[in-house]
């Protein structure tokens, strides 16, 4: 599936036919946008259709690069509205353009049409909840020290050694952080598969993030349709209050499926 380049500089163009286009996403041509819907620089956001489907674009901001924050804002707002709307969307990542609406409907949909058509099938009644799980930290570390006699104890001696001698106990800090390492990414590994299974089945297909702090349990994008949407949203309320006194859970969304979106 050709895709969208990202754009670094706006191409030039003085007319609105020839106007350099943002692409935000693409979606079926004959649905019906929000009203007053704008994107970047406020620009106003139309379809470009060909046959069944059409790609959301407004004009390209001119004589600037893109990557503000206000851009990045502009790009959600637009797909977030689709979502909000119950239109089925196949959102693009922040920074893709074309050169004019010739090229989106030839490049883009023309020459993409049966793949995009399939992926927007396949996410047609679906969105994008996103679940996080965060350790409480204090709790956590009482935990680890509960639970392990060995390293309960040497913290306890590092604790009583005297500070002009902590010099002395160096390798054992050392050796005391590596096993709280180990602990956590056990306890982690048990406890984010415990929420995964809790929450995997009301969705369709699921996402698994890679932790990013050490006290991240769980960061996972499901894929719901939106008639369990009100099942899923209890199982997160439910294993929340189950968890609440050592893990913090999010529920971020309905969000544009941008996890499942199938590679080029």
């Amino acid at each position: 599936m050709t895709a969208p380049h990202e754009h670094a500089a706006p191409a030039t163009g003085t007319g609105e036919a020839t106007a350099a286009q943002y692409v935000y996403g693409v979606t079926r041509a004959d649905a019906t946008l929000p009203a007053d819907l704008t994107g970047l620089d406020d620009n106003p956001v139309t379809l470009v259709a060909h046959e069944h489907c059409a790609a959301l674009t407004s004009d390209l901001p001119a004589g600037r690069p893109l990557g503000r924050r206000a851009d990045l804002m502009a790009h959600e707002r637009v797909l977030d509205a689709l979502v909000d709307a119950g239109t089925v969307v196949l959102p693009f990542r922040f920074g893709a353009a074309m050169a004019g609406t010739e090229a989106v409907e030839k490049e883009l949909l023309a020459a993409n049409g049966e793949r995009l058509g399939q992926v927007l099938d396949q996410l047609d009644g679906r969105l994008e909840m996103r679940v996080r799980g965060t350790y409480v930290q204090d709790a956590l570390l009482r935990e680890v020290m509960s639970d392990d006699p060995q390293i309960a104890e040497l913290n306890q001696r590092l604790r009583s050694i005297p500070a002009d001698a902590a010099d002395a106990a160096y390798y054992d800090r050392v050796r005391l952080g590596e096993m709280i390492a180990r602990a956590l990414e056990q306890r982690r590994e048990h406890d984010g598969q415990v929420l995964l299974e809790a929450l995997t089945p009301a969705a369709e297909a699921t996402v698994r993030k890679p932790p990013a702090r050490e006290e991240d349990v769980l960061d996972v994008a499901f894929l719901i349709g939106r008639d369990r949407l009100a099942d899923f949203q209890r199982a997160v309320e439910e294993i929340g209050a189950a968890h609440a006194d050592r893990i913090t859970v999010r529920l971020i969304g309905p969000l544009p499926p941008y996890d499942f979106v199938p590679e080029a």
